[in-house]
């Protein structure tokens, strides 16, 4: 990409960053709008399509060369906007089924999955994307490129890829009519044990998840 189409300003559809600043956009604003409960029987599957346009664009800035700031030093961008009331509100609407099991790095060998929370990682990836918008909004686009470019490979694209799987698994237990074992005890401060996965995956109730999405029960 040439140096002039990475500190255009104009609204072209077909610039790169404009594109990347629009996924993002509507990411920030989608989860931040299911977030609010409105209509909690879409919210797993709402989730999943924007995380799944979201690691698009993460795609995009990963298969583009290394984009460097303008600047050594990155500006100042002041207080960073909280994210812990989305957590709260994004964890009370996926209670049921907020908490996985997650391999940080599958090619780590003999690492057991952890616990990690849906909410969690959501407001995470909001945190890293919210940063590099707030370059954006102040016309500093090339770090913004830079910032968002650098925290998939560091944070979010890592953190939504394995939010993606747990979102992909939920809708597909559901769809399979392949209920998950009964949760017992599962919680992000233990490790799991490769042998002890199925036990404490989580019981996706059908009143709870089947239900309000319009599927038939799980049995």
């Amino acid at each position: 990409m040439s140096d002039a189409t990475l500190h255009a300003t104009t609204r072209d559809p077909d610039d790169f960053a404009v594109q990347i600043a629009d996924q993002v956009e509507s990411f920030l604003v989608s989860v931040t709008e299911v977030a609010k409960g409105d209509e909690p029987g879409s919210a797993v599957p709402f989730l999943l399509l924007e995380v799944s346009q979201l690691l698009l664009a993460g795609g995009r800035l990963g298969a583009h060369e290394d984009i460097l700031p303008d600047e050594r030093y990155e500006p100042d961008l002041g207080p960073e906007q909280d994210v812990d009331e989305l957590r709260e509100d994004l964890a009370r609407l996926l209670e049921p089924i907020d908490v996985y099991s997650e391999v940080f790095d599958p090619y780590e060998p003999r690492k057991a999955p952890v616990a990690a929370r849906i909410s969690d990682d959501l407001a995470d990836v909001m945190a890293d994307l919210r940063h590099g918008m707030a370059h954006y909004r102040a016309g500093r686009v090339t770090e913004a490129l830079w910032w968002w470019q650098f925290s998939y490979f560091s944070n979010w694209g890592s953190t939504a890829s394995a939010t993606l799987r747990a979102l992909h698994s939920i809708l597909a237990h559901i769809r399979l009519d392949q209920p998950l074992a009964e949760l017992d005890g599962l919680d992000t401060d233990q490790s799991l044990a490769d042998d002890a996965l199925e036990d404490e995956a989580g019981q996706v109730m059908a009143e709870e998840i089947a239900g309000p999405l319009g599927l038939r029960p799980v049995k």
